[in-house]
């Protein structure tokens, strides 16, 4: 292909935008329409182009059905030189990876657009399947756009590439994948938020190596580095690249869940407990030693301090509360209970989780929590409320989102310390109270 030529009697070429695994994208002029389209001529095998085509024409149909402002459209499948090309929107752009110095809030912002137009994706059965920062393209205005949906495939349908060809960027890919697993909506997911990973922390969720078998070895084994720049974002991209497909989110929760984040409300996870993210390999025997005991305690289920504030003196356990007058017929105070958990650890930190419930049968109207840590553990990140920290004294209290409580109800935060290696992981009491 060179400038000048028409491709499929309308589609003049002007000049190359750029090339990758998959094609080679060029900037044309739409004759018969007067607009500017972009080209991309799929790299295939050109000794059997019948089949090639055929797949190109159902990428087409499939990535043709998505219309969404933030994703690029598809405007037309056309046959050249024996290659199958797709036609597409031309945006004049930056890759979401080339733009510098993005706090969580706007990495946010961007990760809630695409999460938007990957929910409308796959609600018409389109995977994605190579979502990554080069694969986003950012205009002058701020609008976020997916691009290569026409590699993508429609769920149930035959593989769109050829056999065995990997779809998708293996530094990028949900871990189910890297190990020989069908890509999903779930895996689209993951992908999308190792994609906001990248962009904060430099780099994807795995690191990176040239060679493509090795990256797949280190995506199947789910050794992440937690986020260290993602501040509210935390929660959220933990969540996202949860290693079981099933806790994940739907991308219609990772959509709400980023739009709270862009506005500074991030959101926890139903569960903290489902979070833990494995340690990186390669520490301390030491180190080691102090990791497998904070395991133990969360797989013992052991969760220290539950107390209530009620009619007895604070710190009074739950079971010890006392009983209400027979004599009386209004019912029981609103109770607030909360357990403390510890979900996961890392050298040099860990990540905790508190559940703040509503035992009564009144509802909450605003709540605080409050306990101490060991010396020296400082809590870097804090989602689903508001900390203080003094010292080893930390309170929380509710967000604006989260300020009453339903009766039987409850609230989850979630947290990140920052904690000496060597040091074991806390199960302080906890004191919970009314506002």
């Amino acid at each position: 292909m060179e400038p000048g030529e028409v491709i499929a009697g309308r589609y003049r070429l002007v000049s190359l935008l750029g090339r990758g695994a998959m094609g080679v994208v060029w900037l044309a002029h739409d004759d018969r329409l007067d607009r500017r389209v972009a080209v991309k001529q799929l790299l295939v095998d050109t000794g059997n182009a019948e089949d090639a085509v055929a797949r190109a024409m159902r990428e087409g149909r499939n990535a043709g059905r998505l219309r969404h402002p933030n994703a690029i459209a598809v405007h037309d499948v056309a046959e050249h030189e024996g290659r199958p090309c797709l036609v597409m929107e031309y945006l004049p752009s930056k890759s979401f990876g080339a733009l510098p110095g993005l706090g969580p809030r706007e990495v946010a912002k961007i990760g809630a657009q695409l999460a938007s137009a990957l929910e409308a994706a796959h609600e018409a059965g389109i995977v994605h399947r190579d979502i990554k920062p080069d694969n986003v393209l950012i205009a002058e205005d701020g609008t976020a756009k997916i691009t290569d949906f026409g590699i993508s495939r429609a769920a149930g349908d035959a593989s769109v590439t050829a056999t065995g060809v990997l779809a998708g960027t293996p530094a990028y890919l949900a871990p189910e994948v890297a190990r020989g697993g069908e890509a999903d909506s779930r895996s689209d997911v993951f992908s999308l938020g190792a994609t906001l990973y990248a962009v904060l922390e430099g780099g994807p969720p795995f690191g990176v190596d040239d060679n493509a078998i090795a990256m797949l070895h280190k995506v199947a084994g789910d050794t992440i580095t937690p986020p260290r720049r993602a501040g509210e974002l935390t929660g959220a991209l933990q969540w996202l690249l949860h290693r079981d497909p099933g806790a994940r989110p739907d991308m219609r929760a990772a959509r709400e869940m980023l739009a709270a984040a862009a506005e500074g409300r991030p959101v926890a996870p139903p569960s903290p407990q489902t979070l833990l993210l494995p340690a990186r390999r390669g520490f301390s025997r030491r180190t080691a030693v102090t990791g497998v005991a904070a395991a133990a305690l969360v797989t013992a289920g052991v969760v220290a301090g539950v107390l209530i504030n009620g009619p007895g003196p604070a710190g009074t356990p739950v079971d010890a509360a006392p009983a209400s007058s027979p004599a009386s017929s209004a019912p029981p105070a609103p109770t607030c209970t909360a357990q403390f958990t510890v979900a996961g650890s890392w050298p040099g930190g860990y990540q905790a989780g508190v559940s703040v419930r509503n035992d009564g049968s009144d509802r909450l109207t605003g709540w605080e929590v409050s306990w101490e840590l060991p010396g020296g553990h400082r809590i870097a990140h804090l989602w689903n409320g508001k900390f203080t920290q003094d010292g080893e004294a930390v309170t929380v209290t509710n967000a604006d989102y989260n300020v009453s409580i339903d009766a039987g109800g409850s609230v989850e935060l979630g947290m990140t310390v920052i904690a000496s290696e060597d040091d074991t992981r806390p199960a302080p009491g906890l004191r919970c109270r009314e506002l």
